[in-house]
């Protein structure tokens, strides 16, 4: 694999106000909706040595779930979804990243939502490095991954009269990731 360039060795801490963290599922069988969570919080340590050792944490608010409907992040709030008193984050731990392409990653780890804990493996592109306008070392990642809600204990839904439902139990989760190494 291609060695990374050791200025990238060290943490680098997700900026916030330039990285999303969501999701799209599909309503009533026939639109997707969008969302995504407006506070977030993320560190990867890079390891240019071996990439293994390297790691990803990152956390997000559930109140702060976003999909430009009121009433709809109400009820993503509840218990009948996030229920967002009772487990205020949803969590994600790598245990390994695999480099597979010049540009190209495997995040393995432990995704918890809800209490419920479960190993996911999610495609990343590093997209690249460049120094902003305040001399930042800024990175960018973007990866999705697909999983099944329910088992997550995220499993409301309505019945339609055409057999279908009214919110996928398939649900896409979209990662754009931009990163600023810590001095």
């Amino acid at each position: 694999m291609t060695q990374l360039d050791p200025a990238y060795a060290g943490t680098w801490r997700f900026d916030p106000g330039h990285t999303r963290i969501g999701f799209n599922a599909r309503h009533a069988m026939v639109t997707k909706v969008r969302g995504a969570f407006n506070e977030v919080e993320g560190t990867i340590h890079v390891d240019v040595e071996d990439v293994g050792k390297s790691t990803v944490e990152m956390s997000v608010k559930v109140a702060s779930v976003d999909t430009r409907n009121a009433d709809r992040d109400k009820h993503l709030r509840t218990n009948d979804f996030f229920d967002a008193p009772k487990y205020p984050k949803i969590v994600f731990r790598s245990t390994r990243i695999d480099q597979v392409d010049e540009n190209s990653f495997i995040v393995n780890g432990e995704l918890t939502i809800k209490d419920t804990t479960r190993e996911i493996a999610v495609p990343m592109e590093f997209t690249g490095v460049e120094t902003d306008p305040f001399g930042n070392l800024r990175a960018g990642f973007e990866g999705s991954r697909r999983i099944d809600r329910r088992e997550y204990g995220v499993s409301w839904n309505k019945a339609l009269d055409s057999g279908g439902v009214l919110v996928s139990e398939r649900v896409l989760l979209e990662f754009e990731v931009s990163a600023i190494k810590e001095v």
